[in-house]
Order: structure tokens, then C-alpha cells, then sequence
């Protein structure tokens, strides 16, 4: 069962990060300033992509591997070894960001990238008995690897800033990084994941076929373009955006196609579900930052562009993938907490069904609080003004607490005894 308390340490690292670099823009609304590549907010970027991002990922992939995938994935010593080098690793790397220590960053950084290996290595080898259909393993293969290449690169940038020693153009090194880091590990994992949790929270009948491997094909193929014609400067960016957004777009008509041949609705689960109404808004978001990409690959907006990289930022990074990650805990973490309530249980099922723990009393606020501050953020740093930019990550760092709060709630509920029930009075 996956009831290891192993993802319950990353999720709690995970808000604590992203509770951080929220709060830091509370407490210094000016900190970001007209140039975004500054050490302290690339400080608070990594909060928001290692800590937050891939310490959900990293946590969620021991439940969601057995759940959604049929890939055993049993939590061992080495796994947890694995959790506290990633998490001295993501907080060495933040320290030595914001003091702008760049030889050390290097070091924290091998940390991260022991992890990530770890956990691909497991995962690889757990391929040979996974039921899910060979098209969703390609993505998340593909997005292991890409994490993989993001944690060398990233080193190797360090490394060269520090000793300059490949001579990487420190600006376009940072685009290509970044792009590799959101596209090819948390867009590529939400994607081939989609396929396979979206049907279950619904629910609906699973999507398979070759065709779903389309998504992965394009989308890869986009970014290997993208990432090369950053670093040299080339004129195919235009080529790698129009792939990615066509991998984008087939995955969009694979998931329409799926949810039609809907599942009868478990009458335990609420009729107004906000955890999935928050993944749509994130989906919204995902439309509106590649939209934006593909804009600035086809006409360089001059001028202007730091101001549309800002919204740009923010709809890929915030809008998109840390607000899926929310709404996709929603609904993962009942789940989970509902086999580790089993297991305290000695394999007894508890009084609640999973379906039962879900609650509009957090997930409806959590849904607002997210909904007004990502677009309020996203106007704040594109226009420069101190309180748009205070108020808004005050916002969302309610719906961060707010969502911990949550993550705690239905941990324990899921340990109660049912509400009806003789044992509820």
C-alpha cells in the first residue's frame, strides 16, 4: 500500500518552500526589480521549481507509481537517504542563490541530482511490471531523463560562473535551463500522468492507444529544438514552440476524447469538486503561457519584453505547474490518506472511503485565494508596482498555509470514524 510517511516529508518540505518564496515577496515586494535573473530571485524561482514543483513530484510518485501506474514502488532506506539529501541539497542551493555563492550552488546541487537518479533508476527498473499503457510510461521516462539533464546542466552553469570554465553565455544558458526545467520535467510528468489520474478522479474510462505517445514525441522533440536554438542563438525557436504547443494540443484532444465515456460518480465524493476546478484554471494558464511563448519565438517584442517575460513567467511557472500541483494534491492526497489510515489499521479498511475526505471548507478558499492572486502576481512584476506585488503573494501565500492546512486535515480525517455513524455522536 502506499502509506509510507516518505510523502508526507516531501509535501511538508514542498509547502515550506513555496511558503517561503512567497513570503519573501511579502516581505520585500521590490526584491524582484526590472531584471528577473538577479541571484536572490533566482533564489526564490528555485523555491517555487525544487522545493515546491519537484518536491511534490518526487513525494507524489510513491503513491501515484502503485495507484495509477501498476508499478510497485515500496519505500526503502535508501529512498529516505534520498529525501534528506534533496532536501539539504534544495535548501543549500536557495542559501547559496540568494549570497550569490555559485561554486557551492554546484555542490547542492550533485545532492538533488543523486536523488532524482535514485529515484529514476527504481522507476526503471519497475517498468517491466507497470500496467499502465507503454505511451504514459514514455512520458514519464522522458521526464526523468529531462530532470536528470536539468540537474547536470544547472551544475554545469554553476560551475562555470564560479571558474568559468566551458564559457556558457550566462543569459542564454539561463533561458535554456529554465525552459528545460519546466517543459521537460513537470509539463512533461503532469502530461503522461494526466492520462491516467484525470479518469480516475472523475471518473472516466482510461485513454490508451499509441497515439497518446504523440504528446511525449512532440513535446520532446520541441524542447531538444528550443534548448539548442537558445544556447546558439539560431533562428529555429519558432520551430521547437510550434512543436511543443502541437504535443500540447494532442494531449488536450486525447484528454477530451477520454473524459466522454464518463464513469458513474462515486455518491460519496462532493458535487462541486474545487481541487478540479483549480486544475482547470491551471490547464487555463498552461493555454495562456504557451500562447505567449510561441509569440515571443515568432516576433521578439523588443522593448516590451520584459513585461510580457513576466506574465510569461508566471503563467508557466505559477499559473500553471505550482497551481496543478495544488489542485492535483486535492484529490492524490485523500487517496493517500486513506491507505495510510488503512495500514495503522493492520489492512482494515478505515470508516471513510476516500472519496468521503474531500471538502469545499479548505479547497473552495484555497480555490479563490489562487484564482485572484496569480493574475494579480503576474500584473504586479510585469508593471513593477511594490503593492500589487505584496498583496497578491499575500494571496497566495494564504492558499500555500491554507493547503497545508488541508494536507493535515485529511491526514486525520481520514482516521475518524465515519460521520454517520455510531461511533460520530
Amino acid at each position: 500500500m502506499p502509506s509510507s510517511a516518505l510523502t508526507l516529508v516531501y509535501f511538508a518540505w514542498a509547502h515550506i518552500g513555496l511558503a517561503l518564496a512567497f513570503m519573501a515577496l511579502v516581505i520585500d515586494p521590490a526584491l524582484p526589480g526590472g531584471y528577473f535573473l538577479h541571484p536572490r530571485m533566482v533564489a526564490i524561482v528555485h523555491l517555487v521549481t525544487i522545493a515546491w514543483v519537484s518536491g511534490s513530484i518526487l513525494g507524489a510518485f510513491y503513491v501515484v507509481a502503485p495507484l495509477a501506474l501498476g508499478m510497485p514502488l515500496p519505500v526503502r532506506a535508501g529512498d529516505w537517504l534520498a529525501c534528506a539529501a534533496f532536501i539539504a541539497g534544495t535548501a543549500g542551493m536557495v542559501v547559496h542563490f540568494w549570497t550569490g555563492r555559485y561554486g557551492a550552488i554546484a555542490w547542492y546541487g550533485l545532492l538533488v541530482l543523486c536523488t532524482v537518479t535514485w529515484l529514476a533508476v527504481r522507476v526503471a527498473r519497475g517498468l517491466r511490471r507497470a500496467t499502465a499503457p507503454w505511451p504514459v510510461l514514455l512520458h514519464v521516462v522522458l521526464a526523468f531523463g529531462n530532470m536528470i539533464a536539468v540537474a547536470l546542466f544547472g551544475i554545469a552553469i554553476g560551475v562555470d560562473r564560479a571558474y568559468g570554465l566551458f564559457g556558457i553565455p550566462p543569459l542564454q544558458a539561463a533561458f535554456a535551463h529554465a525552459h528545460l526545467a519546466i517543459i521537460g520535467w513537470p509539463i512533461m510528468m503532469v502530461v503522461g500522468l494526466a492520462y491516467r489520474l484525470v479518469p480516475m478522479f472523475l471518473p472516466a474510462r482510461m485513454p490508451t492507444g499509441p497515439g497518446l505517445a504523440a504528446s511525449a514525441v512532440l513535446i520532446e522533440l520541441g524542447l531538444v529544438v528550443t534548448v539548442v536554438s537558445l544556447l546558439r542563438g539560431s533562428g529555429a525557436l519558432a520551430v521547437g514552440a510550434m512543436l511543443i504547443a502541437a504535443g500540447l494540443v494532442c494531449f488536450v484532444r486525447n484528454m477530451r476524447a477520454a473524459v466522454k465515456h464518463k464513469l458513474p460518480r462515486p455518491p460519496a465524493l462532493p458535487k462541486r469538486d474545487w481541487s478540479t476546478w483549480q486544475t482547470h484554471v491551471a490547464i487555463a494558464w498552461l493555454v495562456v503561457s504557451v500562447g505567449i511563448g510561441v509569440m515571443l519565438a515568432l516576433k521578439p517584442m523588443g522593448g516590451a519584453a520584459t513585461g510580457i517575460a513576466w506574465v510569461y513567467g508566471v503563467a508557466a511557472l505559477v499559473g500553471f505547474v505550482s497551481q496543478i500541483v495544488v489542485g492535483i494534491q486535492g484529490r492524490l492526497v485523500p487517496l493517500y490518506a486513506y491507505y495510510r489510515a488503512m495500514a495503522a489499521r493492520g489492512g482494515r479498511p478505515p470508516a471513510r472511503a476516500a472519496n468521503e475526505l474531500p471538502t469545499a471548507r479548505f479547497a473552495f478558499p484555497i480555490f479563490i485565494l489562487w484564482t485572484v492572486g496569480v493574475p494579480w502576481l503576474a500584473w504586479g512584476l510585469a508593471s513593477g508596482e511594490p503593492v500589487s506585488i505584496r498583496l497578491s503573494s499575500s494571496l497566495l501565500l494564504a492558499g500555500v498555509i491554507g493547503g497545508g492546512w488541508y494536507l493535515g486535515y485529511l491526514m486525520r480525517a481520514a482516521t475518524l470514524p465515519a460521520p454517520h455513524g455510531p461511533g460520530s455522536r
